[in-house]
């Protein structure tokens, strides 16, 4: 009867663990040269963390129910804002995605242009993006929607333009020899294999956008961000408790709806 035996195991090279030890020596370097920059009390950071803890903690964990009414109202103007604003996304990222991506066009430039955009508008943070639009608009609720706008269109572009490059060239070109025009080409042969992907990918956005807009507020873009300032401000801790609640509740609900919806599309 005959016989196996496993290969001999490779013998690791003096050069490849000498490699690994580098990059853990590099890697652990880079923390500690991190840790050291900023420049942290610990001892200050901890003894404030214990005040804190039985001064704060407790009072957030007792909400002031008193504030309910205000605190609804914020948070439904929060979801309009998210949901404006991931929809005028949503169309606004349609064209800058097919310019991006690589199949659509035959110029190189065109393309570099296109993704040079989307990653120009990646840049800036929505927290930035608000600052600019409550200076030009004013600080209101339309200064955080445009943020929001923007601030996704760059996100969204990019998947796109992805799912774009990714669809089944063939039934394109089958439809082109077949004499085809190019609005028949995109509405029969690109559409179709493209709108559940990019509905998908605007309903996730929104779940991105529903945390997004609740911090703008802070810096007078509206919404819910604009109670907890005050309420930091004021040390109005059990406001602050519900205002947490009331954002815990509202992103879970809308995590677990618009995650049915996508499994549905999809």
């Amino acid at each position: 009867m005959a016989t196996y035996s496993l290969p001999p195991k490779p013998k690791r090279s003096l050069f490849k663990k000498t490699k690994r030890i580098m990059i853990f020596l590099a890697i652990a370097a880079v923390y500690v040269w991190t840790f050291l920059g900023i420049d942290v009390d610990w001892g200050r950071a901890a003894e404030r963390a214990i005040n804190n803890f039985h001064r704060v903690i407790p009072k957030l964990f007792h909400p002031d129910w008193e504030a309910t009414g205000e605190v609804a109202g914020k948070m439904f103007e929060t979801i309009t804002i998210a949901f404006a604003g991931s929809f005028m996304a949503a169309i606004l990222a349609i064209p800058l995605g097919f310019l991006a991506a690589q199949n659509m066009s035959r110029s190189r430039l065109l393309t570099a242009s296109g993704k040079w955009i989307l990653s120009a508008i990646r840049a800036f943070p929505d927290i930035i993006l608000a600052i600019l639009f409550v200076v030009a608009v004013g600080p209101n609720a339309f200064a955080g929607v445009l943020a929001i706008a923007i601030g996704s269109t760059g996100m969204l572009g990019k998947l796109y333009s992805e799912v774009v490059e990714s669809i089944d060239m063939r039934v394109v070109e089958a439809m082109e020899a077949n004499g085809a025009n190019k609005v028949q080409m995109l509405f029969y042969g690109v559409m179709p294999q493209i709108i559940p992907e990019f509905l998908s990918y605007a309903i996730y956005r929104f779940e991105i956008d529903i945390r997004a807009s609740s911090i703008l507020g802070i810096v007078g873009a509206g919404g819910i961000g604009t109670m907890i300032i005050f309420a930091a401000n004021n040390r109005n801790w059990n406001e602050m408790g519900l205002i947490l609640l009331a954002i815990i509740i509202v992103v879970t609900v809308i995590d677990s709806i618009s995650a049915r919806i996508r499994r549905k599309i999809v």
